[in-house]
């Protein structure tokens, strides 16, 4: 652990704050598509992510789920650690995106650490602010653009996150990250086909040109 947490987290924490992290974290992998955290449950450790990527969302009362941010290696969630100060219930769904490995952090030792150490209230202010710049983007992308533009936003974005021109994702997942149907997305894709910036393939789109 101690080589993983150095390479991610030692610019931005103090050697005596790695050593605690180090004494009480526990190292987690999980597959890509795999559940880390659902709506209703009680949250018990908040995650420092090492590699790979969490997709967190949000669901609507008829079970239709919307994409809100991606986790990358050196975050952590914000929504998580509003839930663990007040042992509420999840309100939100997190997804592994790629294969991930995280250091889980005990909720006893958050507001510990944030009277203790200025890193870690700066780490914790710090996530909070990007988490809700993040979320403040998504309102933005559905109130304000076209529906080919959220489209197009969002390939870039697993572009950019999979470090990867091959999204593995059927047009249903798709629709359902962006919270709207199959045939719609299946019409734009196939317009981005004919403009020459995707190919469609089975379960499978390369991304040729979305500048």
């Amino acid at each position: 652990m101690k080589d993983l947490l150095h390479a991610n987290y030692a610019h931005i924490f103090e050697p005596e704050l790695m050593q605690e992290i180090i004494d009480v974290g526990i190292i987690k992998e999980v597959s890509e598509g795999e559940l880390l955290m659902d709506i209703g449950q009680y949250i018990s450790a908040m995650p420092l992510l090492i590699s790979g990527a969490i997709k967190i969302l949000r669901e609507d009362a008829e079970g239709n789920e919307l994409l809100l941010y991606f986790l990358e290696k050196g975050d952590t969630c914000a929504l998580t650690l509003s839930v663990n100060r007040g042992q509420r219930k999840s309100e939100i769904r997190a997804i592994a995106e790629l294969n991930t490995v995280l250091i889980m952090i005990p909720i006893q030792k958050m507001e510990e650490w944030s009277s203790a150490y200025k890193s870690w209230r700066n780490f914790i202010f710090d996530s909070y602010q990007n988490r809700l710049q993040e979320m403040l983007d998504t309102i933005d992308s559905i109130a304000f653009m076209r529906m080919d533009e959220r489209l197009l936003k969002y390939l870039r974005d697993k572009q950019k996150l999979t470090q990867s021109t091959s999204l593995q994702s059927t047009h249903q997942d798709i629709a359902y990250e962006m919270h709207t149907s199959r045939v719609v997305i299946s019409r734009l894709l196939k317009k981005l086909e004919i403009e020459g910036r995707i190919r469609i393939q089975r379960n499978k789109i390369e991304l040729l040109n979305l500048d």
